[in-house]
This record gives structure tokens, sequence and C-alpha cells, in this order.
């Protein structure tokens, strides 16, 4: 699933592309792109008709294009694999093309949905006195955004007693590290995923954010991170971040800092990746 810097690529694409632009009509061609908009397909299409597209925005890994004249915004869940391009009319239908936009300024170019595994969709929902959705008011800043809080994500760390990288995906505590970039951080951090959050010092807390912000700045950098065709940008281009992994997907080759094999052990349905040696398992007390 696409993390904080893959979400920011395709939201800088749309804020060029698609801002400040009317729409002339919208087609959904699979109605499980907008299952997540009660009201239906139609009812989706006929909101949006006439509308002028703000610009996009973006919480975490959540991403909503606002309409200019009303109080409400197309949110975007990309799912495993939904893709927001943008395309000249001319440019065949892709064989997932779930829903297409029209604009009325005769610039050429349209905006398509395309999902290939349908567990995304747009859907239409009011906004909050924040501007967000309604429906992820409860998603906390994410560690780029400027009124981020150290401190309080650092009282909130201790209160959770959790384990640490159960609290980098915890999107109501911080929002937009998923599992790829929580292992990098983690990585850089000396820091092994199972490490209690109540034992965190403040200058622990700091180093931690330090390192989610770099390396969702080297994604960033480089266009994200991508495993397969199935996350590009709006252009349908592909991000480069993979080359440069520290943990995630090395399991057996060397710890570029100190040689040992790298290891994958399962976690929550997912894979966490470490050094065994620079991130030394914590002590179970007996």
């Amino acid at each position: 699933m696409p993390e904080l810097p893959e979400v920011e690529v395709v939201r800088r694409g749309l804020e060029r592309w698609v801002a400040h632009r009317a729409v002339a009509e919208a087609e959904v061609l699979h109605p499980r792109a907008v299952r997540r908009h009660i009201a239906g397909a139609d009812d989706f299409t006929h909101r949006l008709k006439g509308h002028r597209i703000g610009v996009p925005s973006r919480r975490g890994k959540y991403l909503w294009l606002p309409l200019e004249d009303t109080n409400q915004s197309v949110l975007a869940h990309l799912g495993m694999s939904g893709q927001l391009l943008v395309q000249p009319h001319e440019t065949p239908d892709e064989k997932h093309l779930r829903i297409r936009v029209r604009f009325a300024d005769g610039l050429g170019t349209e905006l398509r949905f395309v999902d290939q595994r349908t567990f995304g969709g747009l859907s239409l929902h009011d906004n909050t006195e924040d501007g967000l959705p309604d429906v992820i008011a409860h998603i906390a800043r994410d560690p780029l955004d400027p009124l981020f809080d150290d401190e309080a994500f650092h009282q909130a760390l201790r209160r959770k007693r959790s384990t640490i990288k159960r609290a980098l995906l915890d999107q109501s505590l911080i929002s937009g590290v998923g599992n790829i970039y929580a292992d990098e951080a983690l990585w850089r951090a000396r820091l092994h995923y199972e490490r209690p959050t109540a034992g965190f010092t403040r200058p622990r807390t700091t180093e931690l954010l330090g390192h989610v912000r770099d390396v969702m700045n080297a994604a960033l950098a480089v266009g994200g991170t991508s495993f397969d065709s199935l996350y590009v940008n709006v252009n349908g281009e592909s991000g480069y971040f993979d080359r440069s992994l520290d943990a995630y997907g090395r399991e057996g080759l060397p710890c570029k800092r100190c040689g040992t094999p790298m290891r994958r052990a399962p976690w929550m349905n997912r894979s966490s990746y470490f050094c065994p040696k620079c991130q030394r398992a914590p002590r179970v007390s007996s």
C-alpha cells in the first residue's frame, strides 16, 4: 500500500495538472470504485459535474480533492493498486480503468482512476472545520506536517505502552508511516521493532522522528518506492527509492552498517526486516 512519500508524489502531480479545473463530466466504469460513496455512482457523477477542483490535499496516506465552491471533497482511497493518472483524451483506456473525469477547459487531458485489484476508490464527503473529509478527521498529523507536535507524540508513546513499530503504524498517533518506512527508520535508529514505547526518553523519540523524516524526504526526492508497476505517479512513472532501501526486503543480505545478514520476521500479517546485531531484541523480563 502506498505510504506518505508515494501519496505526496501523486498529490504534487495532481496539484500541477488538475487544481482549479472545472469538471465537465465524470464517468464510473466499475461500481466498486465508488462503493464508499453510499448514494451510488449516479449521485457521485452528478455531484462532481460543474464543480471546480481545488488544491489537492494530503494527511498521511490520505489524499483528497476539495471542491472549491462547496464544503465537500473527493477522497481518494488508493488501496493496494489504485492509480490517479492524468492522460491525454486520445490515450487508449487502461485495462483496469474505473473512473474518468473530463474537464471543461479544453486542455486536452483528463483524470483517470485505475485500479487492478479494486480495493481502492473515490468517494465524496463533507469537510470538517479543518478542511478534512469527515471520515478521516481522526487521523493524526504526519511527521512532515509543520504542525506535527513532537512533544505530544512523545507523551503519547509513553502512555501507549505498546511496541515501537506498532506505534509508528498507529494512524491515530502519527500518520503516513507504513511497513516499509517504519523498518527503514528503525534500522537507522538501531531500534528493534518490538522495543517497548514506555521506556522511550525524549532524546530517543527526537532521534527516531528525525530518522522517520529523513527517510521519507529521501524517498520523496526520488519519487517514492516502487516494487512493481502498481505504484506510479500521475504521469505513469515509477519511483526509485527501492534502490536505496537499507532494511526492507533485504533478508539474507549483509547489513550495510555491520555486515551481519539481515533477517525477516513475521509481524502482524506483514514482515519486519532488521539487523539482529544493530537492532537487538529487547530482553524479556521474567
